[in-house]
């Protein structure tokens, strides 16, 4: 089992599928089997049941995951390892890979998806930045834990997949 984890927007769904089909393991998408299970979207279960609710669900997929799979590569929710002991769950079931991407990257491609984005959906796209900076300095305690840290900045999804590949011979 592989898990990538980072902030949103640094590019987990993207480069999971890509290192799936590369390493012909399944794809799986934490947010997503979240929101099939609850038949909600994830905004929709953060505004009618709330954050708790959806990190104790988050927690209790996690785990069901990590316990009955191996052949795959999990794409985890930017929040995912900073609940919990959710790292140091993933750490012991899995390769965990932090995809670093810089701020200024970030914020710029969060600008072009806010409206599939509850977190920054209402914050002006030129507070995105400080807004990111601060968010992601309270979660690197949580996305260094992570076994393999993979630089994304200017590099291409595939050149990035290869990185990954390459420390798992």
């Amino acid at each position: 089992m592989i898990s990538i984890l980072g902030y949103m927007g640094s590019g987990k769904t993207h480069i999971s599928k890509l290192l799936s089909d590369k390493l012909e393991f399944e794809f799986l998408d934490l947010d997503k089997i979240i929101a099939k299970k609850n038949k909600l979207t994830l905004p929709e279960i953060f505004e009618k049941k709330g954050e708790i609710f959806f990190r104790k669900q988050e927690r209790e997929v996690l785990e069901e995951i990590l316990a009955s799979k191996s052949d795959a590569v999990l794409s985890l929710g930017g929040g995912t390892p900073c609940y919990y002991n959710n790292m140091e769950v993933i750490n012991q079931n899995s390769l965990s890979f932090f995809l670093r991407t810089s701020v200024p990257v970030l914020a710029e491609r969060l600008i072009r998806q806010k409206q599939k984005r509850p977190l920054i959906a209402n914050i002006a796209d030129e507070d995105i930045p400080e807004f990111v900076a601060k968010h992601l300095f309270e979660r690197n305690a949580f996305y260094s834990k992570a076994q393999f840290i993979v630089d994304t900045t200017g590099k291409e999804p595939e050149a990035v997949v290869e990185e990954i590949t390459s420390k798992l011979l």
